[in-house]
């Protein structure tokens, strides 16, 4: 049986997390709000785990995957789960436990983009905040961005899996989730804040050294260009306003 992934239908989101992994493992898995309402998918088969009192565990928000009678809710708890499903983690309870730590730091800093343009409220239009947008976005590229992007690097120096001139990764000596999420970090840095991240990524060469290898994965070069893969785009967390780039 596949996985039913749930995310809206027209954006990456943290939704592209979940489907990076899924894709380099190769897992079948279907993408059930952008299918057919007649076939039992679309958005009322998401809204029916979201809102259905008969759920009896039911997720905050999308993104969540579906597992048989599992529905588990949350970007890093569902890696979290599919991890040691499908090789994308260590076997030890120690690189499992590391592995999440930094997906939940990559979290936080998906958050902290997200609140570049919208800092007040989701609620609000990127324009009713504008003004607040400036000065969070400004405080992003000079402070935020560069301390999470040092973090990353002191990580992969650290790691004494990556010996000279082998592809570096932030955990072990394979391709974990940690490092599927970074690479989706980077190109969504790179479409945003291109400036900003090109001054960060120019001092973190082992995190651009990691965006280039899983950029060439096979799976992974695969899906970047499918149609499964959706262009960044104004509507998600990733988004280009050329004044937030300073």
């Amino acid at each position: 049986m596949s996985y039913q992934l749930h995310y809206w239908p027209s954006i990456q989101g943290r939704g592209e997390f979940v489907r990076l992994a899924l894709e380099a493992a190769g897992v079948p898995y279907v993408d059930v709000a952008r299918g057919d309402e007649a076939r039992g998918q679309g958005l009322a088969a998401m809204a029916h785990y979201l809102d259905d009192p008969s759920v009896a565990h039911p997720p905050f928000a999308c993104p969540f995957l579906v597992d048989g009678k599992r529905v588990i809710g949350q970007t890093a708890a569902i890696l979290l789960y599919l991890g040691p499903r499908h090789g994308l983690v260590g076997r030890s309870e120690s690189d499992r436990i590391w592995t999440h730590q930094i997906q939940l730091t990559i979290a936080d800093l998906v958050s902290e983009v997200h609140d570049t343009h919208h800092p007040i409220a989701s609620s609000l239009y990127y324009e009713d905040q504008k003004r607040e947008a400036l000065q969070r976005a400004a405080d992003f590229r000079t402070a935020r961005l560069p301390k999470f992007m040092a973090w990353f690097e002191a990580v992969l120096q650290r790691n004494p899996c990556n010996g000279t001139g082998r592809a570096p990764h932030l955990a072990g000596a394979r391709l974990s989730y940690a490092d599927l999420s970074l690479f989706q970090v980077v190109e969504g840095l790179r479409y945003a804040f291109p400036e900003a991240s090109r001054k960060a990524l120019k001092k973190a060469p082992r995190v651009s050294a990691l965006h280039a290898d899983v950029g060439m994965h096979k799976r992974v070069r695969a899906y970047l260009t499918s149609d499964r893969r959706l262009p960044f785009s104004e509507d998600g967390i990733f988004r280009h306003y050329p004044e937030l780039d300073g």
